[in-house]
């Protein structure tokens, strides 16, 4: 037994542990071993690459990392699923099985990782969570510098707007504040079991420095949450409540050189960090 997943072999993985997907869980699992190929071309790995895997399911995606990359570390939180991909990664890759570490836990609780650090993170996200994991990853390791992630495709539309766009929102401006994202492709529902009724997205992650600034990430974090949260007020009434009143908001956007009149889907994360700057103390 060797090589890739096909549709019979996830199947037959998902007997053996007596698996049945849910979607309470986001669980989708890539059938299609030309679908794998073409997430690993596009995640632009190097040899020396040591990739982080979300919720790496029944291994699909996994066996086809370890054939680009040094190392794979696998977060699962399905007890069942992590026990059994060390097992499938002996069965059909044992070259690489020395080359896995499968951590069980929940990806939003990670704060460390084994050594060596992952410097790529290449997953297909669960739907319901990819957002929140996303952030937390980024801000937790520095270390990841690139990233191609698999979402629910309108969750990736979200994730790459540029101020203006319907879509441009929290997940655009908190992810601009770490990395560099395009789409860079779509993947179609027929590739996944069970098959999702929606298409999904890959996204492209480039990390980058972010804003120069004397304000917290927190504090920037903060004001984007609040600009939000009443997405069609001018930013004068959205920003009242963390600056103590509508005038003092006023005051503190013209002294970060933005219109009080804005509204929060205009601006870019730059001028979040320089609103962020004129928080009270």
């Amino acid at each position: 037994m060797s090589g890739l997943l096909d549709p019979r072999a996830v199947r037959a993985y998902a007997e053996r542990i007596d698996l049945r997907p849910t979607k309470q869980k986001g669980q989708n699992f890539v059938t299609d071993a030309n679908t794998v190929r073409r997430i690993v071309a596009l995640a632009q790995l190097q040899p020396t690459d040591v990739a982080l895997e979300i919720g790496p399911g029944l291994g699909s995606l996994t066996l086809g990392l370890l054939e680009a990359v040094s190392a794979v570390t696998a977060i699962e939180i399905d007890p069942a699923l992590a026990r059994q991909l060390p097992i499938t990664v002996a069965e059909r890759a044992p070259q690489a099985a020395d080359r896995l570490t499968v951590i069980e836990s929940d990806a939003l609780t990670v704060t460390e990782l084994p050594e060596p650090l992952p410097n790529a993170l290449v997953a297909n996200l669960p739907y319901n969570v990819s957002v929140p994991v996303l952030l937390h990853l980024l801000g937790s390791f520095d270390s990841l510098r690139t990233g191609l992630v698999m979402v629910q495709l309108e969750v990736a539309d979200r994730l790459v707007a540029r101020p203006g766009s319907k879509v441009y929102g929290v997940p655009s401006v908190k992810l601009a504040w770490y990395a560099e994202a395009r789409r860079v492709g779509t993947v179609p529902p027929s590739v996944f079991w069970p098959v999702p009724n929606v298409d999904s997205g890959l996204v492209y992650l480039a990390r980058r420095e972010p804003p120069a600034t004397t304000a917290s990430r927190a504090q920037v974090f903060a004001v984007i949450d609040a600009a939000f949260a009443q997405r069609r007020k001018m930013l004068r009434a959205a920003l009242a409540g963390l600056f103590g009143s509508s005038a003092a908001a006023s005051e503190a956007l013209t002294a970060a050189g933005v219109d009080p009149q804005a509204r929060g889907e205009t601006l870019e994360v730059t001028a979040y960090a320089r609103i962020a700057e004129q928080l009270p103390g």
